[in-house]
């Protein structure tokens, strides 16, 4: 049995099939953008773990000069604490405030209160002063601030 189909028939499956070229054509088009996200996204992913991992190098880095720099600093304590007071004083006046603190502020006050007596009475003050910022004293009239039971 043979079957005719008529002309629209016919058209008809050439338009279907022509759609279904094209829907293939989109369907291989979207399948290739899609592995091109995922190409994209793995680079990506790989950047972040590379990142990470220089951005934990980087803090170890930091870590160790700031102790290298605190152990400088405190073999600098150390000297200061063993000198005689009018001879760390007579240095203590020279140096720039920024370097005086970092020493002065890390020694032991029975230390640093000979040597501050007999530094220049306007140096002593200027160093007194700076110490209570950096240690955010609190004037004698004001209480501690005390926490409530409540939670």
């Amino acid at each position: 049995m043979e079957s005719k189909l008529s002309a629209s028939e016919i058209e008809l499956l050439q338009q279907l099939s022509g759609r279904r070229e094209t829907l293939e054509v989109r369907e291989r088009a979207a399948e290739k953008q899609q592995a091109l996200l995922k190409a994209a996204e793995a680079r990506i992913d790989q950047k972040v773990r590379e990142l990470k991992s220089m951005q934990a190098t980087i803090e170890r880095l930091i870590e160790t000069y700031d102790e290298q720099q605190e152990a400088k600093i405190r073999s600098l304590v150390k000297i200061y604490e063993n000198m005689k007071p009018k001879d760390a004083a007579r240095i203590f006046e020279k140096l720039d405030m920024e370097t005086l603190l970092l020493v002065a502020e890390r020694m032991k006050e029975r230390k640093l209160a000979p040597i501050m007596a007999k530094m220049d009475p306007t140096k002593a003050k200027d160093i007194t002063e700076e110490l209570a910022q950096l240690r955010q004293v609190l004037p004698a009239s004001a209480p501690p601030a005390k926490q409530s039971g409540r939670g």
